[in-house]
């Protein structure tokens, strides 16, 4: 059977992903899940999560209306026949059909707000054997990370879509920040230029001087800015999710600051060097700690996570000691060494052997990092 979504994905007059090459994505990714349910011998799942909604939809349809849930107002319901519903209450149904499934050829299923009977329908639909992404009496758990770890080229689109947008609103910001600003204006001034742009923040993490250096995550608590500021954030679009943390000083940077954050750089240079396809989280974990030691920092892994990959979760996996998880192709990455209070984070893409760098902000400084003779992006500290 063959999917269909009746429009092209046209932000601001700009086509960002045409119906063809949108259709040619849903297609896919519906019969690699139809082919999953037959290896796994189930005869439907049944999808709550977001993120595996959005990722079956191409980004089409995103369910949130209370922001922090893992899920949203319905449920996707897809059979080994390769029917596919989705699952929805009478109060949501109107703005769901116009603005969410009203250009796909799911099936409505509508239930009173006060009787919602998804549980019930799904496996009267699948008749049998049925799995959920989330888990529910009566019905196998479904784990499909694997399914859409590896992206397709319509989703890299839209990834560096949003990593090039949400890079310009972290510059912007950064270059208009003030001395004497909260970090509650900060983390403000963030949330305007991201949702101004359509994306959605998922982490704020705006701190000023020593708690930069004091706390791994710090979460604005309202301290003024002084001398030292820290923008680092998460932001989703389409159910797809990128990181990136940027720096600003008023007047020169210490000497001992810019040596951490040279260190971190070359941290970061030797991860993306060793993001490969096959390389398990566990190798990633010593490439970190091999690389913290070189740089007279040993010991600085265990301080925090070194990050990994993302694409439909902030982090899908992170790089553990005994980590079995491997790096796949076409897989995003975010990795965020730090050193005392200096920090690299973006966004990447492993494509065929080639790291590419999903949030770019070319106006800002530049760290020279490199790893095994090749050369890595790394961005240093603003200075205001």
């Amino acid at each position: 059977m063959s999917t269909r979504i009746r429009k092209s994905l046209i932000v601001d007059e700009e086509t960002v992903v045409s119906e063809s090459a949108w259709n040619a994505e849903l297609d896919a990714k519906h019969n690699q899940l139809i082919e999953w349910l037959r290896a796994e011998n189930l005869d439907g799942i049944l999808l709550k999560r977001n993120e595996n909604i959005a990722w079956l939809t191409g980004g089409a349809v995103q369910l949130r209306v209370l922001t922090p849930n893992e899920t949203g107002v319905a449920s996707l319901l897809v059979t080994a026949e390769g029917a596919r519903y989705y699952l929805t209450t009478a109060n949501e149904s109107p703005r769901l059909h116009d603005e969410e499934f009203g250009a796909l050829d799911f099936e409505p299923v509508i239930f009173p707000w006060y009787a919602d009977d998804t549980a019930e329908t799904a496996l009267r639909l699948s008749r049998d054997q049925v799995a959920s992404d989330t888990p529910m009496p009566g019905f196998a758990h479904a784990n499909l990370f694997p399914l859409r770890a590896s992206l397709q080229p319509t989703e890299i689109t839209r990834l560096r879509w949003l990593g090039a947008h949400t890079a310009a609103a972290v510059t912007e910001v950064l270059q208009n920040l003030k001395q004497g600003m909260t970090e509650f204006e900060m983390e403000a001034q963030v949330a305007q230029a991201l949702l101004s742009r359509g994306i959605l923040p998922s982490v704020y993490l705006m701190a000023a001087d020593e708690r930069i250096f004091k706390y791994k995550h710090a979460a604005a608590r309202g301290k003024k800015l002084e001398k030292y500021g820290m923008l680092n954030l998460c932001a989703r679009r389409w159910g797809l999710s990128v990181s990136i943390t940027r720096f600003a000083h008023f007047g020169a940077l210490p000497a001992d600051l810019e040596a951490k954050f040279h260190a971190a750089a070359q941290v970061n240079a030797a991860l993306l060097d060793a993001t490969r396809v096959g390389a398990t989280s566990a190798e990633l974990f010593r490439v970190a700690k091999d690389a913290y030691a070189r740089e007279g920092f040993a010991g600085d892994e265990q301080m925090h996570h070194q990050g990994g990959p993302t694409g439909y979760w902030e982090r899908e996996w992170i790089a553990t000691p005994d980590g079995t998880e491997r790096v796949m192709n076409n897989q995003a990455f975010a990795w965020n060494p730090s050193v005392r209070g200096g920090k690299v984070e973006d966004t990447v893409l492993l494509s065929d052997g080639r790291i590419e760098l999903i949030t770019p902000t070319p106006e800002l400084p530049a760290l020279a990092s490199n790893a095994n003779g090749n050369s890595y992006p790394a961005s240093g500290v603003l200075i205001l």
